[in-house]
């Protein structure tokens, strides 16, 4: 019993010091941006202390380990801090460098290495990807009959690079779903970068229906994966190389890859050991996995002030400190509105608090407000990952929001509503 009261005590005073914490990680010699001057510029005094309680609550409460918060507002950092534990299970503390695996906010950084391409001329978007990929050139769509079976009918448009970057592709998630089709696939992008090697991978889904009639309805799937692929044959190495080069690189992003070194893995944030929505046991399992490929839908590890810095890049229309990643008339592109009134869109079905939002290329751009439980301006683009990271641009705010944070569980959901009220309710005007 002596022992319960102690750790109930050293968790009510990591409440405390988190809420008494400064918006800065100590070390503001290492901060990715350059930090607002005041502290805290744009947002209220009040607004601050609730967005420290929400973590405090929410740690406590047993309802995430820890996070890391990097919020920019006009170029500068406001917010960049760490809360609770890297590793709650051995009590480590959260740490401001510490390393979470991004699961599909990759599918984002995929889409503007493609897009870099796209600029060359060498990618149109319009192009049929069997223009690389011979494997995908005469596909079949899966429809069920009235008695239940599967038929196989011939696609009547070709998979483009644009349906690849924007999920209109019918190239689904295994794990999304119990129909026949469903059953042809991977559960997802990490499950099969576990199990495939690229040509592997390729080859797998060539073979398998497709869900949808390309460029007719939006719904999750491989789409980044196979992008990443394209983008390797095209620049004759890995897709991580590719993202060095043109990414990474120029942002000043030395924390992100795809292949965790064994120096950093003690950096390597954990979730909590039991789901807290579920009572179950929970794990990212490709913490501990070695993919075969790097997978531009899911497999990137990365930081929150690396893709603060990549957000940044984003909102200031495709560079940062004098480095072009993209032209602005690119990220203008690649943040409005690709699908257009033929097309379905089942955006906020995959993800509730998107309703109101179309889809870019790469990124839900929000087409209409009060229509979703997220807050947020006409034209914010965002996309999260599945293990609990949030990633957003609001451009009429002119302000970015990271939170890296690791619940696998479905609890991340009501995280981004929860983190997404907080960060709104701060601000000044």
């Amino acid at each position: 019993m002596k022992k319960l009261a102690l750790i109930d005590l050293s968790i009510a005073l990591g409440a405390c010091l988190l809420l008494s914490s400064p918006l800065f990680a100590a070390d503001t010699s290492k901060a990715p941006l350059p930090l607002s001057n005041p502290p805290g510029q744009g947002f209220t005094q009040d607004g601050l202390k609730r967005i420290d309680a929400f973590f405090a609550d929410q740690i406590t409460s047993n309802n995430m380990a820890g996070a890391v918060l990097a919020v920019s507002k006009n170029g500068k950092l406001v917010i960049y801090k760490p809360y609770g534990y890297l590793d709650k299970a051995n009590n480590k503390p959260m740490t401001i460098d510490a390393i979470f695996n991004l699961a599909s906010m990759t599918k984002v950084m995929a889409t503007v290495s493609g897009l870099t391409f796209y600029e060359e001329g060498k990618l149109p978007l319009n192009a049929p990807i069997s223009n690389w990929l011979p494997q995908f050139k005469d596909m079949k769509v899966g429809q069920m009959d009235s008695d239940g079976k599967l038929n196989l009918v011939p696609a009547k448009n070709p998979i483009t690079i644009q349906d690849l970057m924007r999920h209109t592709n019918g190239l689904t998630y295994g794990g999304r779903g119990t129909t026949p089709v469903h059953k042809f696939y991977p559960a997802g992008s990490a499950p099969a970068a576990v199990q495939y090697n690229a040509q592997e991978f390729i080859d797998k889904l060539a073979a398998a229906p497709l869900l949808y009639e390309p460029g007719t309805t939006w719904d999750y799937g491989f789409g980044l994966d196979v992008l990443g692929v394209i983008e390797e044959k095209i620049a004759g190495k890995p897709l991580g190389a590719v993202m060095q080069e043109r990414i990474w690189n120029k942002v000043g992003m030395p924390n992100t890859t795809f292949e965790l070194a064994e120096k950093d893995r003690p950096r390597l944030a954990q979730p909590l050991p039991i789901d807290p929505l579920t009572g179950k046991p929970q794990k990212v399992d490709i913490h501990t996995q070695k993919v075969k490929f790097d997978c531009g839908g899911s497999c990137a590890y990365s930081t929150a002030g690396d893709y603060i810095r990549f957000g940044q890049m984003l909102l200031n229309g495709g560079s940062l400190e004098g480095k072009r990643v993209l032209g602005p008339q690119t990220v203008a592109f690649m943040t409005s509105n690709h699908l257009n009134k033929d097309i379905k869109n089942n955006v906020g079905a995959t993800e509730p608090g998107r309703v109101g939002y179309g889809f870019g290329l790469g990124v839900a751009v929000r087409m209409e407000r009060g229509l979703s439980t997220i807050n947020g301006n006409v034209g914010d683009f965002t996309w999260n990952g599945a293990y609990g990271t949030i990633f957003w641009a609001d451009p009429k705010e002119q302000m970015v929001v990271v939170m890296m944070g690791v619940a696998p569980g479905e609890i991340r959901k009501v995280h981004r509503e929860q983190l997404n009220a907080v960060i709104y309710g701060a601000l000044e005007k």
